[in-house]
């Protein structure tokens, strides 16, 4: 990737990034009180909608950021020569760069997602005093709970782009593909939630997804399986319409 181009994903990754995250916030504090184990009202409710908002500010930019240099610089190499080469290899070019984008992504998104969601889910504590009571009782390893969860969830959202898209069309196509990923996606990103706000040293916070899953689905059956499934279709596919739209805006203005 040159130089020109790098600069362009860096810059367009992290503003698009940035403005659905906090545009469409208050969607993920609801989604994130729906699945918590405690329920809605006692995680919140309707209150400190911005709960947490600091971690997302400061995390935004750097995670998507990392998600589009590695996905634009791993497609150009698997780009450049050999089998991946050749145009009918050109979707699965596309999943391998945007897995590993996530995997990156994850390294970034995962701490600042652990702080930012336990805050969602108790208003009444400052997302400061929430970072240094974790990395007080847990460590550095703490705010990587729920890392194996987070990397399958995005993961399995495969992103496909076979030509050049102008913004509009790549905004929904955005909106559609994060739709149907957002339901299918639902149970995995409620043991995701679990997990990271699971009391250190319970069996929940030891990250084993099926156990939490199974653990969901004997206390609130399908229901609680996939909890949140609106507020998250919701951000999700709003946010893919704002967040390729921009991207391709921002990137081809830069280019």
């Amino acid at each position: 990737m040159e130089r020109q181009e790098f600069v362009a994903s860096l810059v367009a990754g992290g503003c698009a990034g940035m403005c659905v995250d906090l545009t469409l916030f208050p969607l993920d504090t609801i989604k994130t009180r729906l699945q918590s184990q405690q329920g809605f009202y006692k995680a919140g409710g309707f209150r400190g909608i911005y709960a947490g908002v600091p971690s997302a500010a400061v995390g935004s930019f750097p995670n998507a950021a990392a998600f589009f240099v590695t996905y634009e610089g791993t497609k150009s190499l698997l780009s450049a020569g050999g089998a991946l080469a050749a145009p009918h290899m050109a979707p699965v070019t596309h999943m391998l760069a945007a897995s590993l984008g996530e995997v990156v992504a994850c390294l970034i998104r995962v701490p600042t997602e652990v702080i930012k969601q336990r805050a969602q889910a108790s208003p009444s504590s400052t997302t400061h005093n929430i970072l240094l009571g974790t990395l007080r009782r847990e460590g550095v390893r703490g705010l990587y709970r729920g890392f194996g969860s987070t990397v399958l969830r995005e993961t399995l959202w495969s992103r496909r782009q076979g030509h050049t898209l102008y913004s509009w069309q790549a905004a929904v196509c955005g909106a559609f593909a994060g739709a149907i990923a957002a339901f299918v996606t639902t149970p995995l990103d409620v043991a995701k939630t679990r997990i990271m706000l699971a009391k250190a040293g319970s069996t929940t916070a030891r990250g084993n997804i099926p156990t939490v899953l199974y653990d969901v689905w004997k206390s609130r059956g399908l229901t609680g399986l996939f909890a949140g499934t609106m507020p998250r279709m919701a951000f999700i596919s709003v946010g893919g319409f704002i967040f390729l739209g921009a991207y391709e805006k921002f990137r081809r203005t830069l280019l």
